[in-house]
C-alpha cells in the first residue's frame, strides 16, 4: 500500500501531477535505513515512521539514475513501523534490530515479528526515551558486539523549568553510547557486561538521541564515531587509538564549507554508508518532519575532521500533499485566481502555500513554497527559551494560522499563532493576485488592565499584546456579522473566546476576550484544561457546516469535532459537541480542520492536516450523518 492510502474515509490529498518531484518523506520521524534493498546493484531507503497516520516502514526504490540524488519512487508501505529502528553492516549482510531484538529476513518476513537477541531492553540505569541497538565489531576480534545508543532525560524532567529570566534550571538532555563485548562466537554470542564507550576520559555524551555511526571517516584504518542528538547537530570523535583498541578524542562538531553543519529540523538521526561509491563514508540523515537528506563527505579533512557538503534532501515522485509534520491548512485562494489554494503552518515554524493548478473537485497542486516576509522566509522558533518545554524544543515553531483582511484594506492577511503563544500578523502590502507581506506585528487588544498571560509564561507581553496559549489556532472571522473580523481562539486559560472587533475614533479595536461559548449546562467551554506543556494545542476552524445560518466551531480530535452552534441563551452561543466528522483515527499530537469547497457545490468539505504533515480531504456527503436528536442542545442541568 502506497504511504498514506486508505481504503475509505477520510482521504490523503493527492498531488494530481504526475510530473512533479518534492522532498522525499514519511509521516512524522524518519528513520532512515540505506541499503540495496531489491538486490539491483544501487542504494535504495527503507525508512520507518513510527506515527499514527502514517506508521510503517517504508520502501522508497531507488530507479536508477542522477548519481547520489536519484529521484524515488513513491514509498511503499512493508509492514509496521519502529521507533529505535536501525540497519548494520554485518558481513556484507543488512541487519536490522529494535531494542534488544532483530528482524530475521525481513526482505520476506516484514517487520512484525521478531527475535530476542538479549534478556534486556534497556541496559541503561534509568529510564530513557531512545534506544538504539546495532551490531558492530568494535574492537576488531572478528565477533560482532552490540552497540547501543540512549537517550536520557532524566535531568531535564520535562517542562516548566524557567526562572523569570528564562533560563532553564532543570539539567541537559543526555546522550551515552554503549558497547558489550561478544566473548562468544558470531553464531553463539556472549555478551560481557556494558561498557562506556569513553572519550578524552568521559564518557560520549551529546544532547539526547545519540544515533551512533561507528565507521573510518578519517580513512586511517581505525573507527571514528559520528553521533546525532535531539537537536541538529552532529558530532565527530576521532579515534586516536587503532582497530583493536579505540581511543576516541574529545567530540568536535562537523562542519561544511560555510560553517558547522546543521539540519533545518530536529530529532536528527543520522546512518553512515558510503552512499556515492567514492570511497569514503557519507551520512544519510532522517529528521522530525519526515524528511532524510545525503549529506556527502568530501574526502578532506580539515584540523583532522572529516569535512562534509551542506545537506541535500532527497526527491520523490509526487503524490501525497504533505508540509512537515502536525500540518494545520487553510484553504483560501491566496493567489486571486479564483480557486482555494492552501496556506499551513507546521512543526517547523514555516509557513507554507500550496498553489491551486485547477482541477475542479480534484485539484493539481504545485509544490509547496515558503511564504516570505519582507524578502526573508518566514520562519517562528522556540530558541533558547521559547518553548515551555525547555531549550531541546529549539528549533520548533509550532505555527498555527488563519487566514483573513485583517486590516480591512481589500487584501488577505495572516494570523499566526505559535510554540511561543503571541499572536502575530503578517500585512499584505502587494496585491490581490499578488500578494506581499511584511515583517510581522504583534496583534494587539484594548486591555482595561495588564495584558493578561499564562500563569506559567516566564515572559512578559509588550504593550498591548495578546498573548494566549501556545500552539492554538487563531480565527479571524466575522462572527457576528457586523463586516468586521473578530478573533475567536483560545484566552489564556483555555476557554474558547471571542474577541470582539469594533471601530473606535476611526480605527480598528480588538476588545477583550469573552467566555461567550458555553456547553449544555450554559459552562463555558475549556477546550484545554491542562498545565503548562499540556496547555494549548487545539486547532479550531469556524464555519457553518449544517447550513443553518450559525457558525459552528471544528475542534481537533481523531479527525474533526462538530461542535455545533445549536442556540443563543441570554447572550451566550450554545455549542453541543456532536461528534467526529469522519471514521478514521488521523490523530496523536493533534489534527487541524479546516473548510474548503473545490467541488462547488456549496457545501463545505473538510480539509485536516494530521501529524504527519499529509493533507486529508473528506467530502461533506461523505461525513458521517447524525440524528437530529444528536445536534440539539438538552436544557441546562440544574446546578446542584
Amino acid at each position: 500500500m502506497a504511504l498514506g492510502q486508505a481504503e475509505t474515509g477520510l482521504q490523503q490529498l493527492r498531488y494530481e501531477n504526475s510530473d512533479l518531484t518534492v522532498d522525499l518523506a514519511v509521516g512524522l520521524w524518519a528513520w532512515p535505513m540505506p541499503m540495496d534493498y531489491d538486490d539491483d546493484g544501487d542504494f535504495d531507503l527503507l525508512v520507518s515512521c513510527p506515527d499514527v497516520p502514517s506508521n510503517g516502514t517504508y520502501l522508497f526504490e531507488n530507479p536508477g539514475g542522477f548519481g547520489a540524488m536519484p529521484v524515488f519512487m513513491p514509498g511503499v508501505r512493508l509492514g509496521k513501523g519502529h521507533r529505535s529502528i536501525r540497519v548494520s553492516r554485518v558481513s556484507r549482510k543488512d541487519r536490522i534490530l529494535i531494542p534488544a531484538r532483530e528482524f530475521v529476513d525481513f526482505r520476506k518476513k516484514g517487520f512484525t515479528d521478531s527475535v530476542s537477541i538479549f534478556p534486556k531492553e534497556n541496559i541503561h540505569s534509568k529510564n530513557i526515551r531512545n534506544n538504539q541497538w546495532s551490531l558492530l565489531d568494535y574492537d576488531g576480534d572478528k565477533r560482532i558486539d552490540l552497540v547501543i545508543g540512549v537517550g536520557d532525560w532524566t535531568e531535564y524532567g520535562w517542562d516548566n523549568a524557567y526562572n523569570a529570566r528564562g533560563e532553564w534550571l532543570n539539567g541537559p538532555l543526555h546522550g551515552y553510547v554503549y558497547w558489550l563485548r561478544n566473548t562468544g562466537s558470531n553464531a553463539k554470542p556472549v555478551y560481557s557486561p556494558k561498557q562506556f564507550v569513553v572519550a578524552d576520559g568521559s564518557p560520549v555524551d551529546v544532547y539526547g538521541l545519540p544515533t551512533p555511526n561507528f565507521a573510518d571517516f578519517d580513512a586511517d584504518g581505525d573507527l571514528d564515531l559520528v553521533c546525532g542528538e535531539f537537536l541538529d547537530r552532529l558530532t565527530y570523535f576521532q579515534n586516536a587509538g587503532s582497530r583493536t583498541e579505540p581511543s576516541y578524542l574529545a567530540g568536535q562538531r562537523l562542519r561544511h564549507a560555510e560553517g558547522e553543519l546543521k539540519m533545518d529540523l530536529q530529532m536528527i538521526l543520522p546512518s553512515a554508508i558510503d552512499w556515492d561509491g567514492d570511497g569514503d563514508v557519507d551520512l544519510i540523515v532522517g529528521q522530525e518532519d519526515g524528511r532524510v537528506a545525503f549529506v556527502e563527505h568530501t574526502g578532506r579533512l580539515v584540523d583532522g575532521v572529516p569535512l562534509f557538503a551542506a545537506p541535500k534532501f532527497f526527491q520523490q515522485k509526487a503524490v501525497g500533499v504533505k508540509f512537515g509534520a502536525l500540518s494545520t491548512p487553510v484553504a483560501v485562494d491566496w493567489d486571486g485566481d479564483g480557486d482555494a489554494d492552501i496556506v499551513s503552518g507546521n512543526t517547523a515554524g514555516y509557513i507554507g502555500f500550496f498553489e491551486n493548478l485547477g482541477g475542479g473537485a480534484r485539484p493539481r497542486w504545485a509544490t509547496g513554497r515558503l511564504l516570505k516576509a519582507d524578502g526573508e522566509v518566514i520562519r517562528i522558533q522556540a530558541g533558547e527559551n521559547g518553548s515551555i518545554q525547555g531549550p531541546c524544543e529549539a528549533k520548533w515553531g509550532y505555527t498555527t494560522l488563519s487566514v483573513a483582511d485583517w486590516d480591512h484594506d481589500g487584501l488577505s492577511d495572516i494570523l499566526v499563532n505559535s510554540i511561543w503563544g503571541e499572536v502575530l500578523w503578517y500585512r499584505n502590502v502587494g496585491s490581490r493576485t499578488q500578494p506581499r507581506l511584511t515583517v510581522a506585528g504583534p496583534v494587539e487588544v484594548a486591555w482595561l488592565s495588564s495584558p493578561p498571560k499564562p500563569k506559567w509564561c516566564w515572559w512578559n507581553p509588550r504593550g498591548d499584546q495578546l498573548v494566549s496559549q501556545w500552539r492554538t489556532t487563531p480565527v479571524a472571522v466575522d462572527f457576528t456579522g457586523d463586516g468586521l473580523n473578530d478573533l475567536v481562539m483560545l484566552d489564556y486559560e483555555g476557554y474558547l473566546s471571542l474577541f470582539e472587533r469594533r471601530r473606535a475614533r476611526g480605527k480598528l479595536e480588538l476588545l477583550p476576550p469573552r467566555r461567550l461559548f458555553v456547553d449544555e449546562d450554559n459552562q463555558p467551554i475549556q477546550l484545554n484544561p491542562g498545565f503548562a506543556g499540556k496547555s494549548g494545542r487545539r486547532k479550531i476552524a469556524v464555519a457553518d457546516w449544517d447550513g443553518d445560518g450559525r457558525l459552528d466551531v471544528l475542534v481537533d480530535s481523531i479527525n474533526a469535532d462538530w461542535w455545533r452552534n445549536c442556540e443563543t441563551r441570554d447572550g451566550k452561543i450554545v455549542l453541543k459537541r456532536v461528534g467526529p466528522l469522519g471514521q478514521r483515527n488521523l490523530s496523536s499530537h493533534s489534527t487541524s480542520p479546516c473548510v474548503v469547497d473545490w467541488d462547488g457545490n456549496g457545501k463545505p468539505d473538510l480539509l485536516l492536516g494530521a501529524e504527519d504533515g499529509f493533507f486529508y480531504h473528506l467530502p461533506h456527503e461523505e461525513a458521517i450523518a447524525y440524528p437530529a436528536s444528536a445536534k440539539i442542545a438538552r436544557p441546562a442541568r440544574k446546578s446542584k
